[in-house]
């Protein structure tokens, strides 16, 4: 896609991020699985999800039922995952400037609020799937699940436009199968992996990225009244 040049009011904006392969420098659940679970169930779910024969609230429901971990080895494990080094200056950018902003993830509260706090990202509106535990099981709920739709355990959606607000620009940052559905409602959208091919395939508009230092670079050259001469992130 051919480079565009965007100009809007932080008050006219509101940004939402995904979290698996987006903030996270890898999908959190999907490494969890092999790890953790009892039996081998969870790779023909994630096979039938991948196809679109399943949605992900089967999907999950099905693969959580079969992992052993407690709370204290998942916390363990958990220690262990990167972010986006970009992701906290990019964050720190949009509170200054008082941009609407809020991760939607199809992963869980427990997992997401954990690593967000270890790596100190803190007031950040987060909507996901909830987790509970129950010795070395973990038990999901969904409580954003759309009730007319099968096909993702949490409504994206619904709380993308829940969150904005009439003629607002909303920006849309993800990399999957469950970003489909909200990016569709995204004024922008910055694509990479599954969703860029998405985008491709169905004529959607997009900006790719590798990381969030392009989404960053993109939002200090667009927001009115910012200069564009400060330092990047680092690598």
């Amino acid at each position: 896609m051919e480079k565009k040049l965007f100009k809007f009011s932080a008050a006219q904006c509101a940004v939402f991020f995904d979290f698996d392969n987006t903030i996270a420098s890898c999908d959190v659940l999907d490494n969890i699985l092999p790890l953790f679970s009892s039996n081998k169930h969870w790779i023909e779910l994630e096979k039938l999800w991948q196809e679109g024969k399943i949605g992900s609230l089967k999907c999950l429901y099905g693969q959580l039922k079969g992992v052993r971990i407690t709370k204290k080895a998942l916390n363990e494990y958990l220690s262990g995952i990167k972010i986006d080094p970009c992701f906290d200056r990019l964050v720190s950018f949009l509170k200054e400037r008082r941009v609407k902003t809020a991760v939607l993830s199809d992963n869980f509260d427990y997992i997401l609020k954990n690593i967000l706090k270890r790596h100190s990202i803190k007031g950040l509106k987060v909507y996901s799937n909830k987790l509970e535990f129950s010795k070395d099981r973990l038990i999901p709920q969904f409580p954003y699940q759309a009730k007319k739709c099968r096909i993702c355990a949490h409504c994206k959606t619904k709380n993308l436009l829940a969150n904005s607000f009439k003629n607002s620009i909303i920006i849309y940052v993800g990399d999957g199968r469950s970003d489909i559905c909200p990016a569709k409602y995204a004024d922008i959208v910055f694509a990479k992996d599954s969703l860029l091919e998405y985008c491709i395939k169905n004529k959607l508009n997009y900006l790719p990225y590798k990381n969030l230092n392009d989404v960053y670079g993109f939002l200090k050259r667009s927001l009115n009244g910012n200069k564009t001469g400060n330092k990047a992130c680092s690598k």
